[in-house]
């Protein structure tokens, strides 16, 4: 590896509460592993993870006086063969580091090595070049179920399967809510009817109300069947997604969720 000039330690400390994120950081353990594998002195074992991976990577770039140190602690700790059996976790982690490393000109791969990038100046360029997807949909306040449903997608600017997965979302917490184990027109049909309801997005008892409940109905099944079902049975080659097209569909199905937070089941008579 070729000279790398020494970090801020700003750019150190903010790297370190990544990798030793409390919830989706390396364990204790790990970070003892790698730190001896790196063949780096473990400075304060005893402190909390990210001061103590801050504190060993602090006394190897003061005494050697550059960064290398760094960039070959994520290399070991972003092998993606660690994290066969937990993308997720192996995205989210590369996103982070993607924000922070931007500033300093560098960028985490898919294949988790670090290479030399473009610098970035400002918070928003940092943000939108980790996920531009993601960054958007936060702007605009897109309901949190979306992301539930499609993180490692949206992480990969992959948009034809962020929006498949986030509508499989949708259908599925309507099965969950309406304990159902159908799909597609059949599930909300028999869901949202208004002559035996499982499920009422209001109280229906007066006629606007009736209405409103077909549709709600009606666009779930417009929703299934012109963005769901061709883009499941579609090669990405033949049903292409722009970004203006799934903002658009991300919006509609933030409307859908909202409207199911506020929605009930209805009792059963006897």
């Amino acid at each position: 590896m070729s000279k790398i000039d020494p970090f801020s330690p700003q750019t150190l400390e903010a790297v370190c509460r990544v990798i030793a994120d409390t919830e989706r950081g390396l364990t204790s353990s790990e970070i003892g592993y790698l730190i001896q594998d790196c063949k780096l002195n473990d400075v304060s074992p005893t402190m909390t993870k990210w001061k103590r991976l801050f504190n060993t990577l602090v006394e190897a770039q003061n005494n050697y006086q550059v960064g290398n140190h760094l960039i070959m602690f994520i290399n070991r700790a972003m092998d993606p063969v660690s994290y066969a059996r937990n993308k997720d976790t192996f995205e989210w982690r590369r996103s982070e580091l993607n924000v922070v490393l931007s500033f300093s000109g560098y960028s985490v791969r898919e294949d988790g090595k670090t290479i030399r990038a473009q610098a970035e100046t400002t918070l928003k360029g940092a943000r939108a070049r980790a996920g531009a997807l993601r960054s958007t949909l936060e702007d605009r306040g897109a309901h949190i179920e979306i992301f539930n449903y499609c993180k490692a997608e949206l992480l990969e600017e992959n948009y034809f399967h962020a929006v498949l997965e986030a509508i499989k979302g949708v259908a599925q917490r309507i099965r969950d809510m309406a304990s159902l184990p159908t799909d597609g027109a059949v599930l909300v049909n028999t869901a949202f009817s208004v002559n035996k309801p499982i499920l009422a997005i209001n109280s229906l008892s007066t006629e606007t109300e009736i209405s409103e409940q077909k549709g709600f109905s009606n666009i779930l099944v417009g929703l299934f069947g012109a963005v769901r079902n061709p883009v499941a049975h579609s090669p990405k080659t033949t049903w292409p997604m722009t970004e203006q097209d799934a903002l658009d569909i991300f919006a509609l199905m933030s409307f859908v969720h909202r409207r199911l937070d506020n929605t009930n089941k209805v009792p059963v008579i006897a």
